[in-house]
């Protein structure tokens, strides 16, 4: 079965978040084909939380959750996903700002 490149997924969840009513921004650029994709969502540009796709327990695409989970400033959440991205430049970072963030992408990613 063909599976789509992270650009294309990237892509997907930038135009549908458009489309919701929410926002989503390329933080950085990863390898177009096969690059990690992590997400930093937000509702209401309150409560950030870290999510990127992985394997679930039962060894199927899921989102999990990533990174610290509560973030006592905005600093933090720059702190966190650049160091990531010193580790793997390949990496996707994309902010997303949406009612139910999570839920949203996982369904944009066909995740659920």
């Amino acid at each position: 079965m063909a599976r789509l490149t992270s650009a294309m997924l990237v892509s997907a969840l930038v135009r549908r978040a458009d489309q919701q009513g929410g926002s989503a921004m390329v933080l950085a650029k990863g390898d177009e084909t096969s690059g990690g994709i992590l997400l930093v969502t937000y509702h209401k540009g309150t409560n950030p939380r870290f999510f990127e796709r992985g394997l679930g327990p039962q060894g199927v695409p899921a989102l999990i959750p990533s990174g610290p989970q509560d973030i006592a400033n905005e600093g933090a959440v720059s702190d966190y996903w650049q160091r990531r991205r010193g580790f793997d430049c390949d990496l996707w970072v994309i902010e997303l700002d949406i009612a139910d963030a999570e839920r949203f992408a996982a369904e944009t990613m066909n995740l659920s």
